[in-house]
């Protein structure tokens, strides 16, 4: 059987300073620090010698443009498509990153009433459904050669839980997908058999100013400011 193995990859910082939650608005793209991210990512899959065949991005520009150096460094055009957008979510344009209580205020009340869903956006079963099927044709279309597919914290996130079984809902605190990084998936030939997940621009992360909650050295950046 072919060896695969399928990138999924979070888009680097984004340029956020009033600290929206921008979902899928347009208009939001990566940082000075963002593009250094793709570019460092690009840069040790090319140095490593990994065998990318296949570059396919998100529609929003900080994916496209986090996908770019990869493509570039291997020589491909990069794809979109649009079952690795992020979620919906209710409180796209709310500036949560700058003041969590606004999220306290009774007008969001009845949005917090199903948390396994969510009720506040896109429900865990669709958002995974559409993730697994982009993934099962980046398989079949890149099969014997690597792939990197760029995506967003939730998408991969939840993408991650289902493989390995377990529960859809969870505390976005504790998810383990930092900017830039990658979850990557092996298969042989249809059949999953490795899930790792790593951070080729790891050492960029305390620099960042623009993330939401995660496993990652930015998130505890974030934490010690929010003490100070």
């Amino acid at each position: 059987m072919a060896r695969t193995t399928i990138h999924l990859m979070r888009h680097g910082e984004v340029h956020n300073p009033e600290g929206v939650l921008y979902g899928r608005m347009p208009g939001y793209h990566l940082s000075d620090l963002g593009r250094e991210m793709a570019a460092q990512v690009a840069d040790v899959l090319s140095a490593a010698g990994h065998d990318i065949a296949g570059v396919v991005t998100s529609p929003l520009e900080r994916a496209v443009e986090t996908g770019a150096p990869t493509a570039a460094a291997f020589g491909l055009q990069a794809d979109t498509d649009e079952r690795l957008i992020e979620a919906d979510n209710h409180f796209e344009g709310v500036a949560v990153n700058r003041n969590r209580w606004v999220l306290a205020r009774p007008e969001h009340w009845r949005y917090y009433l199903n948390p396994e869903r969510p009720s506040w956006g896109e429900p865990y079963t669709e958002l995974v459904a559409r993730m697994t099927a982009a993934v099962r044709e980046a398989r079949t279309r890149f099969e014997g050669h690597e792939a990197l597919l760029v995506s967003h914290q939730l998408p991969v996130w939840a993408t991650r839980l289902w493989l390995e079984g377990r529960p859809l809902l969870h505390d976005p605190r504790k998810r383990q997908c930092s900017l830039a990084s990658l979850t990557s998936l092996t298969f042989d030939g249809a059949t999953l058999v490795g899930l790792s997940y790593w951070e080729p621009a790891g050492d960029l992360l305390r620099r960042a100013e623009d993330m939401v909650p995660g496993s990652s050295a930015a998130a505890a950046k974030i934490g010690q400011e929010a003490r100070a």
